[in-house]
């Protein structure tokens, strides 16, 4: 019995030995054959990447690649490197990598395994990617990998896997445009909506909502010249800038029929078009066929999936299509406030120029002409023998003292220097203000072409 139980411990003491030093190398030239060092290293190394002991596999590599700078194992370790940290996973682990894909690519440019590197670095990207309500900084990472690979190594077979997963990340970030357009354009904020349809629809053309996002783009338009229609500016501009608003609704519209035949709203872009008496235009057989096979590739999502999808952390990419080439531009950035500024100088018959400071349509801060009175002044005296009101003292003068009076109260300065202020009148025609009682924040609602003003 007692013999049985010492073999019992020993056993248990050799596992517990093997177990506890498993990950430690204490000499990678240990026991390694002379003739072919490297090779010996490498192979190690990779008995160690299958064992998942990635460590260890990494300490091998290192040792390879510092004690033997002329191996022709260089290549595949420092490779083989990244593929540790990226197997490992995390997102530690994941920088780590990509940094060793980097310095892969930089030494060894033209070897076929630089795109497959390239490709990983997207990879891990896309994997960190987030819904289209949340941060986008990963998506938009991984387009740019995606793009650099189909770019930089054209002849690799990985392309096409390449122009795919690109294809699912437009779809986010065409997602993330088309819901801060629609946020704004359900609440009249139009130019800033204007902003997002248009960099939506030039630089993500293969996006499952293009019709939808075209089609609010249209109704825009038409808003905008609805409320051109009732400004008081001169009836030859007032027209003519009807008339151009009216015409990017025409373009929006007509871009529906002839790029997305195939889509939901055709219908209604051809009766839009029909109240605007403009002619319908008709597709060609090119891009109906290319249309239909956009719209045949999604996939449908199902209700369960959808309700699923709400606890996970990466979006559902289901919605992209698996045909047509993916916009490889940098996306198009256009500026709301620009385009307020834009409208202003049209509307006030001013070439556009690059100047800064130009106040918005309606805001009333506009700098008075050369013969134009400043705001609040009056082309006549006071002819009822009481002297006009005192203009406000300087903000960057010494204030002298002076008997505090409530606005409205009429004060005379007599010879011998008293003043004298009517208050009880003053009271009754002008009481004075609670500060307390009214709020800076009471939201004002706009009119006009305030809407197209985003602030």
């Amino acid at each position: 019995m007692v013999r049985k139980f010492f073999v019992s411990a020993v056993l248990a003491g050799a596992v517990l030995a093997s177990s506890g030093c498993h990950h430690k190398v204490q000499n990678p030239l240990a026991n390694i054959d002379s003739k072919q060092p490297d090779k010996t290293l490498f192979d190690r190394s990779m008995d160690s990447m299958k064992k998942a002991h990635y460590q260890e596999a990494r300490t091998l590599l290192e040792t390879l690649i510092n004690t033997y700078p002329d191996s022709e194992y260089i290549a595949r370790a420092k490779l083989a490197l990244g593929d540790a940290w990226y197997n490992e996973g995390g997102k530690a682990a994941w920088q780590q990598a990509e940094s060793e894909y980097k310095d892969f690519q930089t030494f060894f440019p033209n070897l076929p395994e630089a795109s497959e590197a390239q490709l990983k670095i997207a990879s891990m990207h896309y994997r960190e990617m987030e819904k289209p309500d949340r941060d986008y900084a990963e998506a938009q990472r991984a387009s740019d990998e995606y793009k650099q690979l189909i770019q930089q190594y054209p002849d690799s077979p990985l392309v096409p896997q390449a122009k795919q997963k690109l294809r699912e990340v437009q779809e986010i970030l065409a997602e993330r445009q088309y819901r801060i357009a629609h946020f704004y354009y359900l609440r009249d904020n139009l130019a800033a909506s204007q902003a997002r349809l248009q960099s939506l629809t030039e630089s993500y053309p293969l996006y499952s909502q293009s019709d939808e996002a075209l089609y609010e783009l249209g109704m825009l338009y038409e808003k905008e010249a609805a409320s051109m229609k009732k400004q008081k500016v001169p009836e030859a501009q007032r027209e003519k800038m009807v008339a151009q608003f009216e015409k990017k609704a025409i373009e929006a519209y007509s871009k529906i029929i002839t790029r997305y035949p195939a889509t939901d709203r055709v219908g209604d872009a051809k009766r839009r078009l029909e109240a605007l008496k403009s002619p319908i235009p008709v597709p060609t057989a090119e891009a109906l066929a290319e249309s239909k096979a956009e719209e045949s590739s999604r996939e449908k999502q199902k209700l369960v999936a959808r309700l699923s999808g709400n606890f996970k952390k990466h979006p559902n990419v289901a919605a992209s299509t698996k045909v047509g080439e993916p916009n490889l531009q940098e996306e198009t950035v256009t500026s709301a406030p620009a385009l307020v500024n834009d409208l202003t100088r049209q509307i006030n018959g001013i070439p556009a120029s690059n100047s800064i400071g130009v106040q918005a349509v309606g805001t009333g801060t506009g700098t008075p002409g050369a013969n134009e009175k400043a705001p609040g002044t009056s082309d006549t005296t006071p002819t009822d023998g009481t002297a006009p009101k005192p203009a406000p003292p300087q903000v960057n003068e010494i204030q002298k003292a002076a008997p505090v009076t409530q606005p409205g109260s009429q004060t005379t300065t007599t010879t011998d220097g008293q003043n004298s202020a009517d208050s009880n009148s003053a009271d009754k025609k002008a009481p004075s203000a609670d500060p307390k009682q009214e709020s800076s924040s009471k939201k004002k609602e706009k009119k006009g072409l305030r809407k197209l003003i985003p602030f």
